[in-house]
């Protein structure tokens, strides 16, 4: 039996069960047992999942971690072989090896541990899918209706659905009675659907538009039906978006792209540097008389360097200023899933949105109502203006009301319990100060004639104190034919042609702007009248539009996004007239821009949509598959991407997209877990916050690399000069080579003194232009000169350190500015140490901004930097007292400093300030 890939809504009832060689009686026993072995159970599968120790080794496969693992083994296997070969040697100082590699060691462990935790707490959506399903369905075997456990339906197998049913299956309607099922978690369309049973198309149709098939996962909302299961499991539509979820290969976040690309740029320089150290420290060594420790000199120097080119705080710094940003957009009402997302959302150039619930209230809302004499007068009445004016529409509110079956949820009046377009007429009989429940109560219903396709009305008939009334409510086109007569001012009189051409201008000028119209009748009928045909001779007395209005805050969050040079686009299931009106309004769609339908995208090959997507700004009536394609076509024209959802139908594109952003309120529990932020109510605004946010972390990560950069070049320059220059000296024979800096000494730097200001920079509040400034392109950190700005700062950092070193190492030790200072070698290290160590705190200072000067006030204060940088600057000096008054001399080398050495290294250190000031001033910086 060959079913597959069939348009089963193209295909009468009668060909389908024949197709399915099944009865209304159901399957036999053995049918069913053949079937389920040839085509499975009706369950969801899924991909298997990483183990915890995948997810772990995968931490370590970035290159600067590499790196620094390789680099922190050489320092502990070194250290161990010099202590091997000298330990009787009371000056041996194997222990600053091991201290180094340690050190190094628990920096990677750390961020190993971090960014595991982070991918093992990804949810798979997989999980929340299975759990949409019904657990037990109604079906007909053997003639009999029985209750299976919805893993067992088959295909072919008679299923039946009734008010509250979630379907189990997609399903072939062959029988329906007003039958109504809320599809929105898989298409997107706002008000449950009208299904009918007997419908057959001719023509390919959008999913939403099927009303003769049932998805899987749907909910009947009203009436009942039965139908054949035409698809199970992973062949439903909900099947194929759960093979999409897993097909979906897990992208790298934009930030971690940026930090690979810098680890790679620095490991190279690192690699370089060492191989320097080594060329020129093994070319000055003198074989003959030689110890083992003149030959683990230059290759620690190497390990040193290559570690010290590699900023190790970053990862770290990194991911605390992501973590603090999550912190405050969940005051924001932003839950960030996934760590890395919170840049990745400043890198946004694109905001794909779902329209309902997110640019609109999701609420059904009363905008328009007009009686007889309004619409002959060409007055559009909002529903402000018609409060003032009760009495002209109290038969039009009170029709509404009784006219109806929805009730308001008594502990939030907001939700509606049924039809949301019946709620939003309770609503409006609120708004008229109306209470929906005593007006029931006083005019109770003697009887009801049910909505149904056909008809396309609703009547209700109330006893009043001296006669009885027959409310009818439906679509106004045809409502106005079943009217005889029209209710004005003036009373009510006989219909006129003029009237009938009157009132549908206004029909079709109201449509035109995406409208959801309901036409108002009533007429008066004996208590005893017969129930049967009671809709004629009707007096027409208005209409009333509605709409799920734009959200009024998402006007300005639009303008915002596209000043920032972030394009919104609005992907929706619902129509495209009421999906352009909408953009429209929220200034989504403008002159220039097209809106493209599920039909003409389906007939587009990738090529054609990647270059109409850059006018396109409203996609309409779109399947899951069609937004995963809008997805991708944007990425493969270089876009990061946004995209916003909260059903079933969302979670592939989701998935894709570089941030999925999930709605809290609406959203299903798939669309949840295949997003990476959820927004707690609802709000496009919150993402345009969650924008500003992301952008600020950016930009505070670029300020640290900037800083950690130039600190680094720095320190590489100083202690390859000093050692190149100390080597060639030795060369010819004047004395042995020396380091600038050791290594404990380079580790204080770039883990304490370098470390602390980050953190401050890492939480500076955002620049006042920052939502002004155009989305960045490309996945480099190193933008607007700032691989300039870090070469010259740290060219300028080395200068005043090289200065220092000099001058420790020549000048001081011969005029007591340095205590004890014999050893001219540690004279040097000693100032060279404090001043790029203290240089370095006061250049966090000019990182807070590229234009303006640290004393203007277009900058926010930051009162944590000058208090961190004070903390810095305490622990530094602290270590530099220890060393030059204790016996940790040993460990960080360092002589005592008279006051004189102290006044010279505080004004070089400070000299940066100014220096930094002076090419912001000439706009060189």
């Amino acid at each position: 039996m060959e079913l597959s890939n069939k348009d089963w809504y193209s295909v009468d009832i009668d060909n389908t069960l024949k197709a399915f060689d099944v009865t209304r009686d159901g399957l036999s026993d053995d049918e069913v047992n053949k079937r389920r072995q040839q085509f499975g159970t009706n369950e969801l599968h899924q991909k298997k999942k990483r183990s915890t120790f995948s997810v772990i080794i995968g931490q370590f496969k970035d290159v600067m971690i590499i790196v620094l693992i390789v680099a922190a083994f050489l320092a502990i296997i070194f250290g161990g072989v010099e202590y091997a070969m000298d330990k009787n040697n009371p000056d041996n100082k194997f222990y600053i090896e091991f201290i180094n590699g340690g050190v190094i060691l628990l920096i990677v462990i750390l961020n190993a541990t971090i960014g595991a935790i982070q991918e093992v707490r990804a949810s798979n959506a997989l999980d929340a899918l299975k759990k949409i399903g019904a657990p037990t369905s109604r079906v007909v075997r053997n003639g009999k209706t029985i209750v299976i456990p919805t893993s067992e339906i088959v295909l072919g197998d008679i299923v039946y659905i009734e008010d509250g049913s979630i379907i189990p299956a997609d399903l072939r309607l062959i029988e329906s009675s007003n039958l109504k099922i809320q599809e929105a978690a898989l298409t997107g369309e706002s008000v449950p659907v009208d299904k009918k049973a007997t419908i057959t198309y001719n023509k390919s149709l959008p999913m939403g538009d099927r009303k003769n098939i049932c998805y899987s996962s749907s909910i009947v909302t009203y009436g009942n039906g039965v139908g054949i299961a035409i698809d199970i499991g992973m062949k439903t539509e909900v099947g194929k978006i759960a093979t999409m979820l897993n097909e979906q290969k897990e992208e790298e976040s934009p930030i971690k792209k940026k930090l690979n690309k810098v680890g790679k740029l620095l490991t190279i320089v690192g690699a370089v540097a060492a191989v320097i150290i080594l060329i020129v420290g093994f070319a000055t060594i003198n074989y003959s008389t030689s110890s083992f420790h003149d030959y683990i000199e230059p290759i620690m120097l190497a390990i040193t360097l290559a570690v010290a080119v590699i900023p190790e705080g970053l990862p770290a710094m990194a991911t605390i200023v992501m973590a603090l940003g999550v912190q405050r957009m969940a005051k924001k009402n932003a839950i960030v899933r996934k760590l890395p997302v919170v840049e990745t959302l400043g890198s946004a150039t694109v905001i794909c949105s779902d329209k309902t619930g997110t640019l609109t209230l999701n609420k059904m809302t009363v905008t328009t109502i007009l009686s007889c004499d309004d619409i002959f007068d060409e007055r559009n009445v909002s529903i402000e203006e018609a409060v003032k004016n009760k009495d002209k529409y109290h038969d039009i509110v009170v029709c509404g009301i009784l006219c109806n079956n929805a009730q308001l949820d008594d502990k939030d009046p907001s939700l509606t319990i049924g039809d949301p377009t019946e709620g939003a007429l309770l609503n409006l009989g609120a708004s008229f100060e109306i209470s929906y429940k005593d007006l029931r109560l006083e005019h109770p219903r003697l009887f009801e004639q049910p909505f149904d396709s056909n008809r396309k009305r609703m009547s209700s008939m109330h006893k009043f104190k001296n006669e009885t009334c027959l409310f009818t409510k439906g679509a106004a086109e045809e409502l106005l034919q079943k009217c005889t007569h029209i209710q004005t001012n003036e009373g009510i009189r006989e219909k006129t042609h003029s009237d009938v051409l009157a009132i549908n201008k206004w029909i079709h000028k109201l449509s035109e702007k995406a409208l959801r119209l309901l036409g108002y009748a009533k007429t008066k009928v004996e208590e005893n009248a017969q129930v049967e045909d009671l809709e004629h001779d009707l007096v027409f007395i208005g209409l009333v539009g509605m709409i799920d209005p734009p959200r009024k805050e998402v006007i300005n969050a639009v303008k915002t996004c596209h000043e920032a040079g972030i394009k919104t686009i609005m992907i929706t299931g619902d129509h495209k007239i009421t999906a352009k009106v909408i953009a429209t309004e929220l200034g989504i769609f403008v002159e220039g821009n097209t809106v493209i339908s599920g039909d003409e995208l389906t007939k587009m090959d990738d090529k054609t949509l990647s270059e109409s997507i850059k006018t396109t700004t409203v996609f309409a009536r779109v399947s899951p598959a069609d937004k995963l394609r809008i997805v991708k076509a944007l990425q493969a024209n270089k876009e990061v991407v946004s995209m916003t959802g909260d059903g079933v139908n969302d979670a592939p594109a989701l998935k894709s997209a570089d941030i999925g952003v999930a709605m809290g309120i609406t959203g299903t529990d798939v669309a949840k877990d295949a997003s990476d932020m959820i927004l707690l109510d609802d709000n496009f605004t919150t993402i345009e916050g969650a924008i500003f946010e992301g952008r600020r972390i950016y930009r505070n990560i670029q300020k640290v690399i900037q800083y950690l950069l130039a600190g680094n070049i720095a320190e590489i320059l100083l202690v390859l000069v000093v050692f190149i220059a100390h080597a060639i000296a030795f060369a010819c024979g004047k004395e042995m080579f020396h380091d600038a800096l050791n290594p404990i000494q380079l580790l204080c730097i770039n883990l304490l003194t370098e470390t602390i200001p980050c953190i401050a920079l890492g939480l500076d509040p955002a620049e006042k232009d920052i939502m002004q400034q155009k989305a960045r392109v490309g996945n480099s950190l190193f933008g607007k000169g700032l691989i300039r700005r870090t070469v010259w700062h740290g060219a300028y950092l080395f200068a005043i350190s090289l200065v220092a070193y000099c001058l420790g190492d020549f000048i001081f030790a011969n005029n007591g500015w340095i205590i004890g200072g014999a050893d001219s070698h540690l004279n040097g290290m000693t100032l060279a140490f404090l001043t790029i160590a203290i240089s370095q705190v006061f250049h966090s200072f000019n990182q807070r901004s590229d234009k303006f000067s640290i004393f203007s006030k277009k900058n926010e204060r930051n009162l944590l930097l000058p208090a961190l940088s004070l903390v810095a600057i305490a622990i530094t000096i602290t270590l530099a007292m220890i060393s030059m008054y204790t016996s940790a001399n040993q460990i960080l080398g360092m002589n005592q400093l008279a006051w004189q050495g102290w006044l010279i290294t505080i004004s070089l250190s400070l000299s940066i300030i100014p220096a930094v000031e002076f090419a912001k001033l000439l706009k060189i910086n």
